[in-house]
């Protein structure tokens, strides 16, 4: 018995030898980059330059969030590497109030912001003491006073003023009742107000044509160009420029201009 486990020892000493010997050398893995991005278009755009990316040796990984808080958050955690999805002046505003320092890399589309009604075919036909939902970020919520503004529904104080909030507001003819909620809950309670200003990356998703629902929307020289992000030690990242350079390649504004129908206006 004694001889008999001596051999089952040497035999299974033997084998671990053997298993700590060479090995046939395995390809490298391709390079990895993750990327958060809202479901549309962002992430779409991602998935279409994705297999792209893949044939040159860069393999993307696309994280959906439905929120503008927690994709840069995990950038700046360093849990994710890059962000896709947000426009300077919101970058600036998230900055400014998280203490972090995320940067632009890349301009790459404008999603013209518009707004909705289910009760109304026109901005003229919106009545007195009309309840209006806007986003309550502060860089969005600007941007959405602008656009009412612009348009005549209202004055501000500064009409050019990026983070104008309610407060701003100097002149309101009609005497609108306004609601400042999260971006992705507008979509959902378009039916229980008169008017809404909806990101067009919501109102895609769901399922409204920003060209043929929007009473109003912004034009083609909007500034609000959304940005690759993220931070200084990865600016210069390889892989990040790899990113950056396909998202802003011929075959994405065919891409853009063909799927979004001027709903996503290429920046480049």
């Amino acid at each position: 018995m004694v001889a008999r486990r001596a051999f089952v020892a040497l035999s299974l000493a033997v084998l671990a030898l053997t298993a700590c010997g060479p090995k046939t050398p395995k390809a490298s893995a391709p390079g990895t980059l993750t990327v958060a991005a809202t479901a549309i278009p962002h992430a779409e755009v991602l998935e279409f330059i994705k297999p792209k990316l893949a044939a040159e040796g860069l393999k993307l990984e696309i994280k959906v969030f439905n929120d503008y808080v927690q994709p840069n958050t995990q950038v700046a955690e360093k849990r994710i590497d890059v962000s896709y999805f947000e426009t300077l002046p919101y970058l600036e505003n998230f900055n400014k109030e998280k203490g972090t320092t995320l940067i632009p890399i890349q301009g790459v589309h404008v999603e013209p912001i518009g707004a909705y009604s289910s009760k109304w075919k026109s901005i003229a036909e919106v009545p007195n003491g009309a309840t209006v939902a806007i986003p309550n970020d502060g860089s969005t919520e600007g941007r959405s006073l602008i656009l009412l503004a612009k348009n005549g529904v209202i004055t501000l104080k500064d009409p050019n003023n990026a983070l104008s909030t309610i407060r701003d507001i100097t002149g309101n003819p009609k005497n609108l009742k306004f609601k400042e909620l999260e971006a992705p809950a507008l979509p959902r309670v378009l039916g229980q107000v008169d008017l809404a200003v909806i990101n067009t990356n919501y109102a895609l998703d769901a399922k409204l044509n920003p060209s043929k629902d929007a009473l109003i929307i912004e034009d083609k020289t909007s500034p609000y160009v959304n940005y690759l992000v993220g931070r200084p030690d990865n600016k210069d990242d390889p892989r990040v420029k790899k990113l950056a350079a396909a998202l802003t390649s011929p075959d994405v504004k065919a891409f853009m201009e063909k799927k979004y129908a001027g709903a996503v206006v290429p920046a480049f």
